[in-house]
């Protein structure tokens, strides 16, 4: 006798595999956002633009590695139509502030307590890295830290700027940050 639960469970894992297969992406989930400087997003403010999530802590040596060329990206890119959206997780807005007074970023810092993003992406190492494209779906992740290339080809998801197969010279020399 066949279960129907069974049927309709193996049916729901065919049409995710196909969906997977075809190329569809999933749309970002309904968020809400709220910088430090008091500026809001969510999902229809950003419609239109290409949004690049990056999950950080202040703890992170990483994080902190990277933030430089985050920026970097973001001034390069802002043209192009891509919003930056440093979304620190779990600590609080002294310490948050304290840290950006010594090591200040140029994108937009959004508080855990502003915003519901850390618990949608279920963010459990850092940095983590989202890219949704110009139609509100998810373009990419990247977990980790992964220099200037790594996320220039994540941004390349949201066709930011063409993939030039293994040639990394389509990365903006600008986006490299000095060490």
């Amino acid at each position: 006798m066949v279960s129907w639960a069974g049927l309709f469970v193996t049916l729901g894992l065919l049409v995710t595999t196909l969906a997977a297969q075809s190329g569809e992406r999933e749309s970002a989930p309904r968020f809400r956002a709220k910088t430090l400087s008091g500026e809001s997003f969510d999902n229809q403010s950003v419609k239109g633009k290409v949004v690049l999530l990056q999950f950080w802590t202040t703890w992170c040596p990483y994080c902190r590695r990277e933030q430089p060329l985050v920026d970097a990206v973001q001034k390069d890119l802002a043209s192009k139509g891509l919003i930056v959206l440093a979304v620190n997780v779990g600590e609080s807005k002294k310490t948050v502030r304290k840290y950006l007074e010594e090591s200040p970023r140029s994108c937009r810092v959004v508080l855990n307590d502003d915003t519901n993003l850390p618990a949608m992406f279920e963010t459990k190492g850092f940095p983590l890295y989202v890219v949704i494209d110009r139609d509100g779906k998810i373009a990419g992740r990247q977990d980790g830290a992964g220099g200037t290339a790594a996320l220039y080809r994540l941004l390349s998801r949201a066709g930011l700027m063409s993939e030039d197969s293994d040639d990394e010279e389509w990365i903006p020399k600008q986006a490299t940050p000095r060490t």
